[in-house]
């Protein structure tokens, strides 16, 4: 277990990306839902970038605290609460369905691209961290706020396109199967959390996770990992 100094550290590089990442993901798939017929989360309230509006008190607190003192920093996840989507106002219910689940792992891959820039941009302009520079005080902390928000979408990404509803990647694989088996899959929603909380229990989602992690950072990490 981390001292508590080292605990507010961690905490202290995490919560913003922990928080934008999350809100964006919900956010992405509202708006995306809103544009293809479905006011329901507009009418809400929910097409806000306001984090307290999709703030989920385990998800979003408690969850990614315990993991944090749990794992000594190593790792840390955390989910909001989820944008309200009624599927009946889509043209094409199926289709749609799968487009507004797939816009929020999208939003969090360019989230990482976006911070790999500005990350390659503060070390062009100030350099790496722990060099000298009159802006360390204010680069070194940022830096690790980038590095930590890159990991952080990512593997929100991935792990939110694991094909088990109702992750997004359940819904986007019901949404390209045939009628027949898209009907099939989708029973296995009601118990679909309890399947990903035994792959994560078993550590197997980090085999998962882990290749396609890498595969991403190698893709947007532009040399920097």
């Amino acid at each position: 277990m981390p001292d508590i100094a080292d605990f507010i550290r961690q905490l202290s590089i995490q919560a913003i990306p922990i928080l934008l990442a999350i809100t964006f993901h919900e956010v992405a798939h509202g708006f995306v839902a809103w544009k293809l017929g479905d006011p329901t989360a507009k009418s809400m309230g929910r097409l806000t970038l306001n984090p307290f509006a999709h703030i989920d008190l385990f998800g979003t607190i408690i969850m990614p605290i315990l993991l944090l003192v749990m794992t000594s920093g190593q790792f840390v996840f955390g989910y909001a609460k989820p944008v309200p989507i009624d599927p009946r106002n889509f043209n094409n219910p199926k289709r749609d369905m799968a487009i507004s689940a797939a816009a929020g792992p999208v939003v969090n891959i360019i989230m990482a691209f976006l911070c790999v820039l500005l990350m390659r941009f503060g070390i062009m302009m100030m350099g790496w961290p722990g060099e000298v520079s009159s802006l360390s005080f204010v680069w070194h902390p940022l830096f690790l706020m980038l590095k930590a928000a890159i990991i952080i979408n990512l593997v929100l990404a991935v792990f939110n396109m694991i094909p088990i509803p109702p992750l997004d990647g359940g819904r986007v694989l019901v949404g390209m199967l045939p009628y027949r088996h898209a009907i099939t899959l989708n029973k296995l929603e009601p118990y679909g959390m309890f399947i990903v909380l035994f792959l994560v229990a078993t550590n197997i989602t980090s085999y998962i996770i882990g290749p396609v992690l890498y595969l991403l950072l190698k893709l947007i990490g532009m040399g920097l990992f």
